[in-house]
């Protein structure tokens, strides 16, 4: 389940849009990195970087053109600084409040609970 909800998608996801047009690096599970142009992304996160250079894991680079990344092949994506992203320039610094009561949610449960509290009261210290 995604972390705004059953049917919406998660801060990462979200993140990952707004990240289109800038330079990313993705590792993938085999080891292989492509570094390059991200030009669309999709909500199972495939993308597609163009003008990238791919590197193995003997440290060869490939110059291509664009490549189409499957999302479940991705192990980690080094994305641009967070405070150039639209989504932070939207909610200034704080993300959207996640998790609490409203239209078809039953506020948080479990661990995701005892975190939002910490971050509430420790704003008060």
């Amino acid at each position: 389940m995604a972390v705004t909800g059953k049917r919406g998608v998660g801060i990462p996801t979200i993140l990952l849009h707004d990240g289109e047009g800038t330079i990313v690096s993705i590792e993938l599970k085999s080891g292989e990195t492509y570094r390059g142009f991200l030009d669309e992304t999709e909500d199972n996160m495939n993308c597609l970087l163009k003008d990238a250079v791919r590197t193995e894991l003997n440290g060869s680079t490939t110059r291509v053109e664009q490549v189409y990344v499957r999302g479940s092949q991705i192990l980690f994506i080094h994305a641009p600084m967070f405070k150039r992203v639209k989504l932070w320039k939207k909610h200034k610094g704080a993300l959207p409040a996640l998790g609490q009561s409203g239209p078809g949610g039953a506020g948080p449960r479990g661990q995701a609970a005892a975190i939002m509290r910490k971050a509430h009261w420790g704003s008060f210290n």
